[in-house]
């Protein structure tokens, strides 16, 4: 390998490492009991590599951020990717997303800290080029095939996704736990309500 690759090799290194431990300790701590020096100190680099990739704390927690969004979008993929059907593969989606919102550490990053951290402004525009651009394109699938009723799907996007989002950070304070099962059947039975048939 050339001595460029190389350098491009250890800088993208240096950049997944910044990555990995400001997700641990943002997603253990919260953003605002990190420091810079804890997480250079974690990642083994130093505070000049981090602002070689990052402007500060903020910029590398909005990429900590991108990245746990991916994740949820992967998950839900891959579950709705095992139906058969387009409304299993809505409904299956939904419940993943609902189940990985769950997890404490991708509910402190994307959900407490997220708005908090970015602002409600950029928080929501995030959300809806990650999650909520799937979500239109499966509800406007379901729409064209007819099984939903032909209706503007932008409100259904806000309002499902608020739902959502709203119901894990309910389970996140919950110290019940069937909270989650009952959650996930009153999901159920708001989809279903979406239905034609």
């Amino acid at each position: 390998m050339s001595e460029r690759g190389v350098r491009v090799q250890q800088r993208e290194q240096t950049r997944q490492a910044l990555l990995r431990e400001g997700r641990r300790l943002f997603s253990d701590r919260g953003y605002a009991a990190v420091s810079l020096a804890e997480i250079v100190l974690a990642a083994g680099v130093t505070k000049g590599a981090l602002y070689h990739h990052f402007a500060g704390k903020p910029e590398l927690f909005h990429a900590v951020l991108e990245e746990v969004q991916q994740e949820v979008g992967r998950r839900v993929a891959a579950v709705a990717d095992g139906q058969d059907d387009p409304w299993g593969q809505f409904a299956a989606g939904c419940q993943e997303f609902l189940t990985a919102a769950t997890d404490p550490d991708i509910q402190r990053i994307m959900l407490i800290d997220g708005p908090a951290v970015l602002g409600w402004a950029e928080w929501r525009a995030m959300d809806e080029a990650a999650s909520g651009r799937h979500l239109a394109d499966a509800l406007t699938s379901l729409v064209d095939a007819g099984i939903i009723a032909p209706r503007p799907v932008a409100p259904l996007v806000h309002l499902l996704s608020g739902a959502m989002n709203e119901a894990a950070l309910w389970l996140a304070a919950s110290r019940d736990p069937g909270d989650l099962e009952h959650t996930r059947e009153a999901l159920r039975q708001l989809l279903e309500a979406l239905r034609t048939d």
